[in-house]
């Protein structure tokens, strides 16, 4: 059995087999999984074809404008087969991306870093392929896998996968606060922004080109979001005018009841509290001198982790994103990092109690069905205990590392990146 897992053509077959399954969860699955994707996805593109009218251009928009681009590309086999060509094109990248997280086999090593991520799929779901953040997972993983030896490259597809996604945004803030190449990752994530920031203006989006920011800012509280299990208690308890309804502006399930709108309000800026203070612990730490393999597999979990907890959208295929901390952690764990075993067990989990909510038995979360509203709220409270880890892993290096002053030059540990040559981590 030992011999099997560690085959690297089963860990292939495995992945392949786990794609098609959840191909066709979305395609023929219960609970309309992929209606995004076919709905809502392809009826933009419809406008841009029919009407030469495009979301992001021509009008405000929820996303970022790049992510128009793969949805654009799922219209190339004709307008039957959209759901068919975004699941491909899905599964490409994600293959990409494999190849690079197990070393395309030629370190067996790293086989078990890749039957973590087949697991991961199966357990959260066919949401894991129908969306558009399954577009930006696996340019993230890319990007995160690059980092040692191609630190401009990573930069580059991380800066293209924030403007399909804002979330890898979060990688790049642990990249440039605990690398010794930060201000090369700034200069090519700002040129690549500006760069596709002129050619949309170019185009004639004005302002809308910036619109996904503040799109977001007059959204309710979404029902899987973490804060409002609040809510979804007290439309259980039977709380007066404590509800949920159906935003027909934004498409998606939100609460409503005393207290929902100041929430709601806060949120947002509670989110930006929390991701400085994430940020201001991983920069007090590079000045400890603790070293880049050590500090940003866990920086950068809870920075991802902190979009989700501190977000009043809690979209289930935002537990997708997990896979690019968690298994960046688990590679960098085989190199001298710190362990990621914990936060791997809970993210799996995370992802199963997800799959359980969405989308099969989701109308039972919309009737705040006792059973679902404890399923949900135990996955919330993994996704606060998983940023709990992330936040007192940075702590304890920061406090485990001595102050430089205390350092002798002759007596200091080496701070390199073992996967490469370029020098770590203090400030130049």
């Amino acid at each position: 059995m030992l011999l099997v897992a560690r085959s690297s053509f089963t860990l292939w077959a495995a992945f392949i087999l786990a794609h098609l399954w959840l191909g066709l969860l979305n395609l023929y699955g219960p609970g309309y999984p992929m209606g995004d994707v076919t709905s809502v996805y392809k009826f933009w593109v419809d406008q841009l074809v029919i009407n030469d009218f495009q979301v992001g251009i021509d009008s405000q928009w929820v996303y970022p404008i790049l992510a128009f681009v793969p949805m654009v590309a799922s219209l190339a086999f004709g307008s039957t087969l959209y759901g068919s060509t975004w699941l491909s094109i899905v599964m490409v990248l994600n293959v990409a991306a494999f190849g690079m997280l197990t070393s395309w086999g030629r370190r067996r090593d790293h086989n078990a870093v890749g039957w973590w991520w087949v697991a991961f799929l199966l357990l959260l779901g066919p949401i894991a392929l129908g969306r558009i953040d399954a577009i930006t997972v696996p340019l993230a993983m890319a990007g995160m896998l690059l980092l040692a030896d191609r630190p401009r490259v990573a930069a580059l597809i991380l800066a293209i996968a924030t403007w399909i996604k804002i979330w890898p945004a979060a990688l790049l803030a642990a990249i440039v606060i605990s690398v010794h190449e930060r201000f090369r990752i700034i200069a090519v994530a700002v040129t690549t922004s500006l760069v596709i920031i002129v050619v949309a203006l170019l185009m004639g989006s004005g302002s809308n080109v910036l619109s996904f920011i503040t799109q977001q800012t007059g959204r309710g509280l979404q029902i899987e979001a973490p804060v409002s299990s609040i809510w979804l208690w007290m439309a259980r308890t039977g709380v007066p005018n404590t509800f949920v309804y159906y935003d027909q502006a934004i498409l998606t399930f939100q609460v409503e009841g005393p207290g929902a709108t100041i929430a709601a309000m806060a949120m947002t800026p509670l989110l930006a509290v929390a991701v400085l203070v994430v940020c201001g612990l991983g920069i007090l730490a590079v000045r400890r001198g603790v070293p880049a393999l050590q500090l940003l597999p866990p920086l950068a979990l809870a920075l991802v982790t902190a979009f989700i907890v501190f977000n009043k959208v809690g979209s289930p295929q935002f537990e997708s994103w997990l896979a690019v901390p968690v298994a960046y952690g688990l590679v960098t764990a085989l190199r001298g990092g710190r362990s990621f075993r914990l936060p791997a067990v809970l993210v799996l989990v995370i992802a199963a109690l997800t799959q359980a909510v969405y989308p099969y038995l989701y109308n039972y979360v919309l009737s705040v069905n006792y059973v679902m509203l404890i399923v949900l709220t135990s996955r919330n409270l993994l996704l606060i205990a998983l940023f709990v880890w992330a936040l007192v892993a940075v702590i304890r290096l920061y406090r485990a590392a001595r102050a430089p002053d205390a350092v002798h030059d002759d007596e200091a540990e080496p701070t390199s990146w073992p996967l490469n040559d370029y020098q770590e981590t203090r400030p130049s």
